[in-house]
C-alpha cells in the first residue's frame, strides 16, 4: 500500500495566529482521514531568533527570514500567511503565481483595490490547479455549520432579522500599550476589520445572502497608547508613563444592514415589483465590553422559528421552532452528536470542543478540496465581499452615517 502524498507547508508569521494554525496542521491528519498529509515544512518570520524558537516550539522543520525564500523553495506546496493585513497581498500573489496554494488569513486585505488584485490572480491560478482560501474559522465552529445546514434545510423558514455582536474587552485599558492592531497602516481596521468581519462573513454564509448596503457609525475610545510594553499576542500593557502614540483604528463599530432578497441584483428597493426583500440586520463590534471575552454572537429570526449562538458558550446552539413549541422559547442543541458537523471524529457526545478545533476543521476543508481538486470555501471572491461591506461600513461612517451601498 503506497503511502498517502504529502502537503508541505511553509507558514509566514509565527504569534497567535501561527500558533494555531501549527496546531491545525499538526492535528488535522490524526483525527481526520485526508487525502494529503500535511507537513510542517518550514515557518518564516523577520526575527531569527523567534522564529526559531517558533519552529521548536510548534514542530516546524526549518525557518526562513524572509517569505520570499519559502516562495522560492521546491519542497514546499501551500503558503500559510498569518501576517498583518498589510502583508497579505505581496506574499498571496507572490505565491499564487508560482505555484502555491494559499490559505490566508482574514480579512483577505486592507483595502478593496488590493481584494481585487488578490481574487484577479487567484481565479487565475485556480485555472491552473492552484487553489486559495482565506481563514474565516468561525465558519468551523460545529455549531455554526449546524446554524447553516438548519436554514438550507428551511427549518427557519425566509429569514427576516440578522443580529451580529462580537463583544471584547483586552483592549479597555486605556494604558495597553499601542500594537499593530491599532495602526491602520498595517491592520487596516480595528474591531471592524478584526473581529467584525467575522461577523459579516458568518451572516452571508449562513443566510446565503449577502449584504448590499449600510448605515455605520465608528468610535475610538482612547485616541493615544504607550508605545512599546511586553505586549505578547492579546492584552499587555505599556504604563500610563511610557511615550504615547496615536490610535489611527476604530475601537467600535456599529451599523444596520440590508441583505439582497430573492431575485434581488442589488438594486434599489422598489425598483423589482417581483423580488422577495432580503433580511435586515444590525451589527456590532467591539473590544471595550467590559466581562466579555470573545463573545461572538449571531441571531437569525425567520417566518418559522429562529437561530441564536454565543461563542462563549461555543458547543451548544439555541433553536425555536414556533410550529412545535408554539408556547416555549428556545431550547437547546448540545452540538456534540456524530450526526453534527466535524464533531463525529472527536470525542464522545457530550464532549465539548474548543476554540482550536475550528482551524483543525478549516485545514481539513482545505486539504480535502486541494486533494479533490475543488475550490475551497471561503474563496478569494467570498472574502472580496466581505471586504467591500467593510470598505461600506467606513465610507458611511466617514459620511454621517449616511446609506452606503455595497
Amino acid at each position: 500500500m503506497s503511502e498517502p502524498k504529502r502537503l508541505r507547508v511553509g507558514m509566514v508569521g509565527y504569534a497567535f495566529m501561527g500558533a494555531a494554525h501549527s496546531h491545525a496542521w499538526r492535528t488535522a491528519p490524526r483525527f481526520f482521514d485526508l487525502p494529503l498529509v500535511p507537513e510542517l515544512t518550514a515557518v518564516a518570520g523577520r526575527n531569527p531568533d523567534g522564529v526559531r524558537a517558533a519552529a521548536t516550539k510548534y514542530g516546524w522543520d526549518s525557518v526562513e527570514t524572509d517569505w520570499r525564500r519559502l516562495i522560492e523553495r521546491d519542497d514546499i506546496d501551500l503558503i500559510d500567511i498569518c501576517t498583518p493585513g498589510n502583508t497579505h497581498a505581496e506574499i498571496a500573489i507572490a505565491a499564487l503565481e508560482a505555484g502555491k496554494h494559499v490559505l490566508c488569513e482574514k480579512p483577505l486585505a486592507n483595502s478593496v483595490e488590493e481584494a481585487e488584485k488578490m481574487t484577479t490572480v487567484a481565479q487565475a491560478a485556480a485555472e491552473r490547479g492552484v487553489l486559495s482560501m482565506c481563514g474565516f474559522s468561525y465558519r468551523r465552529t460545529p455549531a455554526l455549520a449546524l446554524a447553516k445546514r438548519m436554514v438550507e434545510e428551511g427549518r427557519l423558514g425566509d429569514i427576516r432579522h440578522v443580529r451580529a455582536q462580537y463583544l471584547q474587552d483586552w483592549l479597555s485599558d486605556a494604558d495597553a500599550p499601542l500594537t499593530w492592531r491599532l495602526d491602520k497602516s498595517k491592520s487596516g481596521s480595528g474591531s471592524l476589520g478584526d473581529i467584525g468581519a467575522h461577523s459579516i462573513d458568518a451572516a452571508q454564509w449562513i443566510t446565503g445572502s449577502t449584504i448590499t448596503g449600510v448605515s455605520a457609525l465608528l468610535e475610538t475610545f482612547v485616541k493615544e497608547r504607550p508605545v512599546g510594553g511586553d505586549f505578547v499576542g492579546l492584552g499587555g500593557r505599556g504604563g500610563s508613563d511610557a511615550p504615547k502614540g496615536p490610535v489611527t483604528v476604530d475601537d467600535a463599530a456599529l451599523f444596520t444592514a440590508r441583505f439582497a432578497g430573492k431575485h434581488d441584483d442589488g438594486a434599489a428597493a422598489g425598483t423589482d415589483s417581483g423580488a422577495v426583500a432580503g433580511p435586515i440586520g444590525i451589527f456590532e463590534a467591539t473590544r471595550f465590553a467590559l466581562g466579555r471575552k470573545n463573545a461572538m454572537r449571531l441571531e437569525l429570526n425567520g417566518t418559522k422559528g429562529s437561530l441564536a449562538f454565543d461563542f462563549e458558550d461555543m458547543n451548544s446552539l439555541q433553536f425555536y421552532d414556533s410550529a412545535l413549541e408554539p408556547d416555549a422559547g428556545f431550547r437547546k442543541i448540545i452540538v456534540t452528536e456524530p450526526s453534527h458537523p466535524y464533531t463525529g471524529n472527536w470525542w464522545p457526545t457530550g464532549h465539548g470542543l474548543g476554540y482550536e478545533h475550528g482551524f483543525t476543521h478549516q485545514v481539513v476543508d482545505l486539504v480535502n478540496a486541494i486533494g479533490a481538486g475543488e475550490q475551497p470555501s471561503p474563496s478569494f471572491a467570498d472574502a472580496l465581499q466581505v471586504q467591500k461591506v467593510l470598505a461600506a461600513v467606513e465610507a458611511s461612517a466617514g459620511n454621517a452615517s449616511r446609506w452606503q451601498n455595497v
